[in-house]
C-alpha cells in the first residue's frame, strides 16, 4: 500500500469511527427527546440527527458536482427513527467509500470539483478531509445535546 492509500486508509478508518459511534448514540435517544432544542434559532435534536446521518451521502453529491436542487432534496429527506437513521448514514458511507477507493492517486490528488456554493473548486483529498471534521464537528453537537439531557454518555461512547 503506498502512502496516498494509507492516507485515505486513515482518514476512512476515522469516518467508520463517527459513523459507529455516531449510530450507538442515536440508539439511545428516548423518542420523547427528538423534539429538543437548545436554543430556538437552533436545530431539534431530530434535526440534528438527521442532518449528521445524511452527511455521506450529501457531501458525495457535493463533491460530484451535483445541482443545488439535488443536494436539497437528499437534505430534506425525512427519516422514521433511529434505526433507518443509522442504515442511512451507514449507506452513504459505502457509497462515499465507494466513490474515492475508485479514484486513481493522481486523480485523489489533482482532480478538482466545485461545489455549487463556492467560486473555487477542491480537489477530492480535501474534500475527504472535509468530509471527516464535518463528521465529527455534528458529532460533537449531537453529545452535546445529549449530555444536556441528561444521557449517560461520556467520551467512551465517542471511541467505539
Amino acid at each position: 500500500m503506498n502512502e496516498v492509500q494509507q492516507l485515505k486508509k486513515l482518514l476512512f478508518d476515522e469516518l467508520d469511527v463517527a459513523v459507529r459511534s455516531t449510530a450507538g448514540l442515536l440508539e439511545k435517544v428516548k423518542a420523547e427527546d427528538w423534539s429538543y432544542q437548545q436554543h430556538e434559532n437552533m436545530r431539534t435534536l431530530r434535526e440534528l440527527a438527521q442532518h449528521l446521518v445524511l452527511l455521506p451521502e450529501t457531501d458525495l453529491a457535493i463533491l460530484q458536482e451535483k445541482t443545488e436542487d439535488e443536494v436539497k432534496a437528499i437534505e430534506a429527506r425525512e427519516l422514521a427513527d433511529a434505526s433507518e437513521m443509522i442504515a442511512t448514514m451507514k449507506e452513504g458511507y459505502n457509497a462515499l467509500t465507494a466513490y474515492f477507493e475508485s479514484l486513481s492517486d493522481e486523480e485523489y490528488l489533482e482532480k478538482e470539483t466545485r461545489p455549487f456554493y463556492m467560486d473555487h473548486a477542491s480537489t477530492q483529498a480535501k474534500w475527504l478531509t472535509e468530509i471527516v471534521t464535518h463528521a465529527f464537528h455534528h458529532r460533537a453537537q449531537l453529545f452535546t445535546y445529549m449530555k444536556q439531557l441528561g444521557y449517560d454518555i461520556n467520551m467512551f461512547n465517542l471511541y467505539v
